[in-house]
Protein backbone atom coordinates (compact mmCIF):
# COMPACT_ATOMS: atom_id res chain seq x y z
CA UNK A 1 0.00 0.00 0.00
CA UNK A 2 1.52 3.29 -1.12
CA UNK A 3 1.45 5.95 1.56
CA UNK A 4 2.31 9.60 0.97
CA UNK A 5 3.00 12.04 3.79
CA UNK A 6 3.75 15.76 3.53
CA UNK A 7 5.65 17.57 6.25
CA UNK A 8 7.02 21.03 6.85
CA UNK A 9 6.31 24.33 8.56
CA UNK A 10 2.72 25.44 8.82
CA UNK A 11 3.72 29.09 8.82
CA UNK A 12 6.24 30.91 6.63
CA UNK A 13 7.13 34.59 6.44
CA UNK A 14 6.53 36.49 3.20
CA UNK A 15 9.68 36.84 1.06
CA UNK A 16 11.12 33.67 2.58
CA UNK A 17 11.39 30.21 1.04
CA UNK A 18 8.90 27.46 1.78
CA UNK A 19 10.31 23.94 2.03
CA UNK A 20 8.10 20.86 2.19
CA UNK A 21 9.07 17.20 2.23
CA UNK A 22 7.05 14.33 0.83
CA UNK A 23 7.90 10.97 2.35
CA UNK A 24 6.78 7.88 0.45
CA UNK A 25 6.41 4.35 1.77
CA UNK A 26 5.15 1.18 0.10
CA UNK A 27 6.67 2.13 -3.25
CA UNK A 28 9.83 3.56 -4.75
CA UNK A 29 9.90 7.06 -6.20
CA UNK A 30 12.12 5.71 -8.99
CA UNK A 31 9.65 3.07 -10.19
CA UNK A 32 8.89 3.27 -13.91
CA UNK A 33 6.93 5.14 -15.12
CA UNK A 34 5.46 7.23 -12.34
CA UNK A 35 5.68 10.95 -11.68
CA UNK A 36 5.65 12.56 -8.26
CA UNK A 37 4.12 15.99 -8.11
CA UNK A 38 2.92 18.85 -5.98
CA UNK A 39 -0.57 20.30 -6.14
CA UNK A 40 -1.94 23.07 -3.98
CA UNK A 41 -5.34 24.53 -3.19
CA UNK A 42 -5.65 28.08 -1.87
CA UNK A 43 -8.73 28.75 0.25
CA UNK A 44 -11.80 29.17 -1.92
CA UNK A 45 -9.89 28.36 -5.11
CA UNK A 46 -9.38 25.38 -7.38
CA UNK A 47 -6.59 22.85 -7.26
CA UNK A 48 -3.41 24.12 -8.89
CA UNK A 49 -0.73 21.87 -10.35
CA UNK A 50 2.72 23.15 -9.44
CA UNK A 51 5.16 20.68 -10.92
CA UNK A 52 6.52 17.17 -10.78
CA UNK A 53 9.62 15.03 -10.87
CA UNK A 54 9.69 11.92 -13.02
CA UNK A 55 11.05 8.48 -12.23
CA UNK A 56 14.12 9.51 -14.23
CA UNK A 57 14.70 12.64 -12.14
CA UNK A 58 13.56 15.09 -14.81
CA UNK A 59 11.55 18.00 -13.43
CA UNK A 60 8.57 19.86 -14.84
CA UNK A 61 6.99 23.09 -13.64
CA UNK A 62 3.85 25.01 -14.42
CA UNK A 63 4.85 28.25 -16.19
CA UNK A 64 3.26 30.57 -13.64
CA UNK A 65 5.43 29.20 -10.82
CA UNK A 66 8.52 27.99 -12.66
CA UNK A 67 10.72 30.93 -11.74
CA UNK A 68 10.46 30.29 -8.01
CA UNK A 69 9.74 26.56 -7.74
CA UNK A 70 12.25 23.77 -7.27
CA UNK A 71 11.45 20.08 -6.91
CA UNK A 72 14.14 17.60 -5.98
CA UNK A 73 14.43 14.10 -4.58
CA UNK A 74 16.48 11.95 -2.27
CA UNK A 75 16.20 8.40 -3.54
CA UNK A 76 17.95 6.92 -0.50
CA UNK A 77 15.23 8.37 1.73
CA UNK A 78 12.40 7.96 -0.80
CA UNK A 79 11.57 11.64 -0.39
CA UNK A 80 10.56 14.48 -2.68
CA UNK A 81 11.22 18.09 -1.68
CA UNK A 82 9.34 21.20 -2.76
CA UNK A 83 10.93 24.62 -2.43
CA UNK A 84 8.95 27.76 -3.21
CA UNK A 85 10.88 31.01 -2.93
CA UNK A 86 9.72 34.59 -2.36
CA UNK A 87 6.43 33.54 -0.84
CA UNK A 88 3.51 35.94 -0.58
CA UNK A 89 0.16 35.68 1.22
CA UNK A 90 -1.25 34.36 -2.08
CA UNK A 91 0.82 31.21 -1.55
CA UNK A 92 -1.32 30.29 1.45
CA UNK A 93 -2.83 26.92 0.59
CA UNK A 94 -3.09 23.25 1.38
CA UNK A 95 -0.18 21.53 -0.35
CA UNK A 96 -0.47 17.95 -1.60
CA UNK A 97 2.16 15.49 -2.71
CA UNK A 98 0.79 13.19 -5.42
CA UNK A 99 1.74 10.25 -7.64
CA UNK A 100 0.48 9.56 -11.11
CA UNK A 101 0.88 9.34 -14.85
CA UNK A 102 -0.32 11.64 -17.63
CA UNK A 103 -1.50 14.18 -15.03
CA UNK A 104 -3.89 11.60 -13.56
CA UNK A 105 -2.97 11.45 -9.88
CA UNK A 106 -3.92 8.16 -8.21
CA UNK A 107 -2.23 8.56 -4.83
CA UNK A 108 -2.46 11.67 -2.70
CA UNK A 109 -1.03 12.69 0.63
CA UNK A 110 -3.44 14.06 3.19
CA UNK A 111 -2.17 17.58 2.49
CA UNK A 112 -0.47 20.08 4.73
CA UNK A 113 -1.70 23.59 5.47
CA UNK A 114 0.79 26.37 4.81
CA UNK A 115 0.08 29.96 5.76
CA UNK A 116 2.28 32.74 4.40
CA UNK A 117 2.00 35.56 6.91
CA UNK A 118 4.17 37.82 8.99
Amino acid sequence: QVHVQESGPGLVNPSQTLSLICTVSGGSITTNYYYWGWIRQPPGKELEYMGAIAYSGTTYYTPSLKSRTSISRDTSKNQITLQLSSVTPEDTAVYYCVRGQDYLWDYWGQGTQVTASS
